[in-house]
């Protein structure tokens, strides 16, 4: 086992001992962030569809960053739910199955998810759930958790998911592990229209940032853009998103508050 993985899966245990409210993370999506947040996500939404407007097809995002614990979960969950409230059929796929944060904090009962039917313990329609929050947001959380993510993110089998998902959805969203952390996220690479890397300053290492951007430029991604998650002078155990977002593309900077 790699160094990394070691590190991240030590960092699991640790976060699965820590006591979190349920109800501080749950006000971090959907409609029940502020105003300033709501309308910070509608712009990476519009972003996001300008910026693959020439794809007829099913676009599918991935969503990761350098480090744990930079935002990229909650993000992907309000990019979802921003797409489907802008009427698009949206799929998000909890794929971080290491350390999974989508499905605690959506509370789904059912705890079948992506990684059953990979390893062919249940079919996919056992595992998708339909009309979260909103009738066009649905969400294939990570299920149990594996002994072998990467293996089973690389697998035959998930490229055929995906591609059977793709006549389904208009957009499909998955949350990836942080690039520089483990290398589950780049078995996907290959399959994704594009990925947008989420970012917090005062936390994100430039050199953790630089190594993530040349994995996936080697690998031939097509990076969208940068998410920052500007939250502020906070304590550090905080995880609310502050009133300031930006969004970088490769060319364009803009702000976003």
């Amino acid at each position: 086992m790699h160094k990394h993985e070691k590190k991240y899966i030590k960092s699991r245990k640790k976060m699965q001992e820590m006591p979190r409210s349920l109800a501080d993370q749950q006000e971090m999506i959907g409609d029940k962030l502020n105003f300033a947040s709501q309308e910070a996500y509608k712009l990476l939404r519009t972003n996001l569809i300008f910026s693959m407007s020439d794809e007829n097809q099913c676009k599918t995002v991935g969503i990761t960053s350098a480090l744990r614990g930079e935002g990229k979960s909650t993000t992907a969950i309000n990019l979802a739910y921003s797409l489907a409230e802008a009427k698009k059929n949206t799929l998000l796929i909890e794929a971080d199955m290491r350390l999974p944060l989508v499905q605690k904090v959506l509370q789904f009962d059912n705890p079948i998810g992506l990684s059953n039917v990979l390893a062919g313990l249940n079919k996919l329609e056992e595992a998708v759930q339909h009309q979260v929050f909103l009738d066009h947001f649905s969400v294939l959380p990570s299920g149990e958790i594996p002994p072998n993510p990467s293996e089973l993110l690389s697998s035959a089998k998930m490229k055929k998911i995906l591609f059977s998902l793709a006549e389904e959805y208009d957009y499909i969203i998955i949350d990836l592990p942080p690039i520089s952390a483990v290398s589950d996220g780049l078995a996907l690479a290959k399959l994704l229209s594009g990925m947008l890397i989420v970012v917090r300053p005062n936390y994100c290492d430039q050199h953790a940032l630089s190594e993530t951007i040349r994995q996936l430029e080697f690998l031939k991604v097509k990076i969208l853009g940068f998410v920052m998650n500007c939250k502020g002078k906070q304590k550090k155990k905080s995880r609310r998103y502050g009133e300031k977002y930006q969004y970088h593309s490769s060319d364009k900077k803009r702000d976003l508050k």
